[in-house]
């Protein structure tokens, strides 16, 4: 099971009732938190989750309402007693702006790993999941992620038992490993079955939309998007600032086939986000107008 938590809708800005845009992922143990502007300990707090397991953080570029939490987030994690360490994955310049925030939070009781990403499309593998990295078209270098986690085909006893698979070898073939023993090899292949569809969840907030984003987003069984205006005359506005409307989220969501759309990343200008809801569901049915601490629990499909 993938558990996702939305825990704030905000853009620019910290409201009174809408913390900025971040997000949370958890699966089997592992942790990983998606932008951390200012508010984000206390959003993930109503959520009833930890920051203390956090074991990958992403950004998706360095302005402010995307990265300003970090420090506070961290001393938190600190006197939580964590010693584990923390990778951290951003645009370029993450080498710059990680250790400049961490003036105020210079002493940690655990090591933080920075990777940069370097190209327009990077993977990263972690355990029983990967990331994905896209860059996005906004005024500044930013990415969307993918949180991929990928299905080993079921298990078949009778093909591995027409191959002649010694039973103590199974468990471990069943894991993807390929194996020696008795001077043979032995592949996973071998007793594995048709492949089994994973879960994917995409998250892009500040661009305007590209055929690399819905490129990426394709078949995501979640697909959290900005939708910063739901006003049809803010449309030239987002053209120029580089975000968009809730409309061209929804046609992104349609063309690519994800099961559910949540909005995100509200202007707060945008009062009441609901008050959309209809229009952009004539373009994607299954769109959702998201609020603070939203939450879904994604399983394999059997």
């Amino acid at each position: 099971m993938l558990e996702i938590a939305l825990l704030g809708t905000g853009g620019m800005m910290p409201l009174p009732n809408r913390w900025l845009t971040s997000m949370m992922a958890r699966y089997n143990g592992s942790n990983i938190l998606i932008d951390c502007g200012e508010g984000t300990q206390i959003a993930l707090r109503e959520v009833g989750w930890s920051p203390k397991p956090i074991d990958v953080m992403c950004f998706t570029h360095y302005h402010a309402d995307h990265i300003s939490g970090l420090p506070g987030m961290l001393l938190t994690m600190g006197n939580a007693e964590r010693t584990e360490p923390l990778v951290m994955i951003g645009p370029r310049g993450l080498l710059k702006v990680v250790p400049a925030l961490r003036t105020i939070a210079p002493e940690l009781p655990f090591d933080i790993s920075l990777i940069e990403i370097q190209d327009n499309f990077q993977r990263f593998d972690f355990d029983g999941y990967h990331i994905e990295a896209f860059r996005v078209n906004h005024n500044v270098l930013c990415y969307g992620y993918n949180l991929v986690v990928d299905r080993l085909p079921k298990f078949d006893a009778e093909r591995a038992k027409a191959n002649n698979i010694p039973l103590k070898l199974w468990n471990g073939l069943q894991k993807g490993n390929t194996l020696e023993f008795e001077g043979k090899t032995y592949t996973p292949d071998m007793v594995l079955g048709e492949a089994r569809k994973g879960l994917k969840v995409t998250y892009c907030t500040d661009s305007r939309p590209t055929d690399f984003i819905v490129e990426n987003a394709t078949g995501a069984d979640l697909f959290i998007c900005e939708g910063m205006y739901g006003e049809p005359d803010k449309l030239d506005k987002a053209k120029e600032h580089k975000h968009m409307t809730m409309y061209e989220a929804a046609e992104m969501a349609r063309d690519a086939r994800v099961k559910q759309l949540w909005l995100t990343h509200y202007s707060p200008s945008l009062i009441r986000p609901d008050e959309f809801k209809k229009e952009t569901r004539k373009i994607f049915p299954e769109t959702v107008i998201s609020r603070d601490g939203q939450t879904i629990d994604l399983n394999f499909e059997d």
